[in-house]
């Protein structure tokens, strides 16, 4: 047997053991004999459509169990509205496990935009009441300050029986929040915790006046200017120490 022969021949025997097991691999064939023919979907889905978990698999599930990409369906999973995170596995002979994990929304992010508890923002979807929610904005850079300033100020207005019901911050990092009584407070952009603070603990005193207190703007150093409802000027309260 002459050399080229010889390599032909071991060509062929390579082919006939590297070929079969490839083509499963990647889908060529197998695919009717090792079908993936079982979902399974674990955790408690209460906003993503179970109809649309399929419509991502089905270009997957269809090239056959050993040539299922996991990771590409866990992309396409991930990409549906309200997925934070998608776990696929396969379980002999023919079955996807699928672990859902959804976002839980925190807040409304300006006008357009969901903030989850995980501090990530994505598009509002359509048909989702959010009127409960408090609404927080500013600079998408900002999130994490915004969000410790929210959380901070609902502690220190709780207590007089009061939640924050929306926390905004411009361009220029200055901030501003309406209380649930209807309050409005302009914070500023320089030492906005200390000056929360100290309003909270002079506010009993001011509700406790018999007019109706409509504005706070804390911007200064050593007071706020208030706007009273049924009182002409602003005046200007020392808030001491």
């Amino acid at each position: 047997m002459n050399v080229a022969l010889r390599i032909a021949v071991w060509l062929l025997a390579i082919a006939f053991v590297v070929v079969p097991p490839l083509a499963v691999l990647k889908g060529w064939v197998g695919a009717q004999r090792w079908p993936l023919t079982t979902l399974r979907v674990h955790g408690s889905l209460q906003r993503v459509d179970p109809q649309s978990i399929r419509t991502a698999l089905l270009p997957y599930a269809q090239r056959g169990f050993f040539a299922v990409d996991l990771t590409g369906a866990q992309v396409a999973l991930e990409q549906l509205p309200w997925v934070e995170k998608a776990d696929v596995r396969k379980r002999w002979p023919n079955v996807l496990d699928i672990d859902i994990v959804e976002h839980q929304p925190f807040a409304r992010w300006d006008e357009d935009k969901l903030l989850t508890a995980a501090g990530r923002l994505y598009p509002l979807p359509k048909n989702v009441d959010v009127s409960s929610m408090p609404q927080l904005g500013g600079p998408e850079t900002e999130v994490a300050d915004v969000v410790a300033l929210y959380n901070e100020s609902k502690q220190m207005f709780a207590p007089l029986g009061l939640d924050v019901r929306t926390l905004r911050m411009d361009q220029r990092g200055s901030c501003s929040l309406d209380l649930s009584d209807g309050i409005e407070v302009v914070v500023g952009r320089d030492d906005a915790r200390p000056r929360i603070s100290r309003f909270a603990r002079l506010l009993p005193q001011l509700l406790a006046k018999n007019v109706l207190l409509q504005r706070a703007d804390l911007r200064y150093t050593n007071g706020f200017a208030l706007s009273w409802g049924k009182a002409p000027p602003a005046t200007e309260v020392k808030a001491g120490t």
